[in-house]
């Protein structure tokens, strides 16, 4: 898979390390910043890089770090299309694609640890979405939520 990853400086040194384990995994990765920590820096900024990338088509999933993880998760879910949820847990990575097509994984940087944060990144591209009817009826009605924000 292409995978399109962005932090700002609080999540720097975690998505260089991340980074690496992913393309360990097999997957293709695409960095979009930040890569200067020390200078000033706001994570809407690589939200938006990563939700353009996924909803594009030139990434098939996200992952987005910051300290915290909920202003990437914010700012990334105002773009259409794009469905992503901090997890930090095993069963919430991959449920949150087998489920309810997550295609986007935040993670704070200043709240798990470096395994944790591998482990969760494994079960998030490892999953995939179920087509189980209740899921698709679901993520439909999630979607016309959305459609009816945007107009």
């Amino acid at each position: 898979m292409k995978i399109s990853i962005g932090a700002d400086h609080a999540g720097f040194d975690m998505k260089r390390d991340l980074i690496q384990y992913v393309e360990k995994l097999g997957h293709q990765v695409h960095d979009v910043g930040t890569y200067e920590p020390g200078k000033p820096d706001d994570y809407p900024d690589y939200a938006a890089l990563v939700a353009e990338e996924v909803r594009s088509g030139q990434a098939d999933r996200g992952i987005l770090v910051c300290g915290s993880g909920v202003g990437v998760s914010v700012a990334a879910n105002k773009f259409k299309g794009i469905r992503a949820a901090m997890c930090h847990d095993h069963y919430s990575a991959h449920q949150g694609v087998e489920h309810d097509d997550m295609n986007v994984l935040v993670l704070g940087a200043r709240i798990i640890g470096q395994m944790m944060a591998q482990d969760v990144t494994q079960a998030f591209l490892g999953a995939k979405f179920s087509n189980e009817e209740r899921h698709v009826r679901r993520l439909n009605k999630v979607k016309g939520i959305e459609e009816n924000e945007f107009r």
